[in-house]
């Protein structure tokens, strides 16, 4: 019989801000050099993770926000050619570079890594992040604009002549891509959790993704998804990202948790802070203020949201408990899970090694009684 769910896929992170042991200090432990960020990634590879998500912003956004940040495309095109295994999750904003020229580069750099690379569209923005670069438009027309920025693409990628393309964002007149991206070419995720992220993951995402939260908002998450899905004749695929704190005991990983944001600068809880009261994008990061001890019920712990923009919460405890965990959202549909830990070199083998293949074992057994 066909299996129904899919073997569930673990990624790792590519931490461009830098790393540490510390996070929300002026500067990272680890700035991210290349040589830095290629053995993190080469960490990941060994260890077996199927993919790498390498974000993309205008600023530092986990030190202060003009620490040295390194730029995302440039990085990830090094780091296929270093790799053979890895896939890349690579982040971009549609709007600042041409859509034409961005499919051909796509392209380009999908055939270097022998067909390796898959695009994270990311519509909205953290607050303050886009202005920096004269971004000024609102909420619905970044969505538009990334609705046409994925169908042109696709187009530029399947067809074998020129394309004409029209819209109120996109233009194309004759633009061809040669050679294309091998096979299928790269799969399209998307995250946020506003109407307008929903209907579009709906009608043009391959992976919908979204920041971990308490498995009751995930379930309606996915209940309110899959209906839209359901609308657009498509099959839903979910992604979670989420950081991972774990250890021998819970003991031990919540005190790993409190150590991480012990040294934070108060300058910059004061810029993420900012970020966050400005930022438009809906579900962001959870509120930590109203938060004893930071923990959002067993083992959700947002303290990392006073120092991180984007996602700021992460999973605590020890290695059963968390696979436990894991498979508790993939019973609600999760099929991939975005992880990172600090620092991502150590973190990377750790939870290779300790978390992931007991993750593995639960998800697994209950997936084939699920389709026997």
């Amino acid at each position: 019989m066909e299996n129904k769910r899919p073997e569930p896929k673990f990624d790792w992170f590519v931490p461009i801000d830098g790393d540490g042991f510390y996070i929300g200090t002026l500067k990272a432990e680890r700035p991210p050099k290349f040589e830095y960020l290629l053995e993190v990634v080469r960490a990941a590879e060994i260890n077996g993770f199927y993919s790498m998500l390498i974000p993309t912003r205008f600023s530092n956004g986990l030190f202060d926000e003009n620490a040295d940040l390194s730029e995302t495309w440039t990085t990830v095109t090094a780091l296929a050619t270093l790799t053979s295994k890895m896939r890349f999750i690579v982040a971009v904003r549609p709007g600042f570079i041409s859509t034409g020229l961005f499919a051909h580069m796509v392209a380009t750099l999908d055939q270097i890594s022998g067909g390796r690379i898959d695009i994270n569209v990311v519509p909205g923005g953290i607050g303050g992040d886009l202005e920096r670069l004269g971004e000024n438009i609102d909420h619905a027309s970044r969505y538009k604009r990334a609705e046409e920025f994925i169908s042109a693409c696709r187009s530029l990628w399947n067809s074998p002549g020129p394309v004409e393309f029209n819209g109120d964002f996109v233009n194309l007149n004759g633009a061809v891509v040669s050679p294309r991206p091998i096979g299928d070419g790269p799969l399209f995720y998307l995250g946020g959790a506003s109407e307008s992220a929903i209907k579009l993951a709906a009608q043009k995402a391959d992976v919908y993704l979204s920041w971990i939260r308490p498995r009751e908002e995930i379930g309606k998450f996915i209940d309110k998804s899959n209906e839209e899905y359901f609308l657009s004749g498509r099959t839903p695929k979910y992604g979670l990202r989420s950081h991972i704190i774990v250890r021998d005991t819970e003991d031990e990983a919540f005190l790993a948790a409190d150590q991480l944001i012990s040294q934070a600068d108060d300058s910059v809880k004061k810029q993420r802070n900012v970020a966050l009261m400005q930022s438009k994008r809906s579900g962001m990061n959870q509120p930590t203020a109203i938060l004893k001890g930071h923990k959002l019920g067993s083992h959700l712990w947002t303290g990392i949201s006073t120092v991180r923009v984007n996602c700021g919460t992460a999973l605590v405890g020890n290695y059963t408990q968390i696979a436990n965990e894991l498979l508790q959202y993939w019973r609600l549909g999760i099929d991939e899970f975005i992880l990172s830990g600090y620092p991502h070199l150590e973190e990377s083998n750790r939870v290779s090694e300790n978390l992931i293949p007991v993750a593995r074992k639960l998800i697994m057994e209950e997936r084939s009684y699920l389709n026997a």
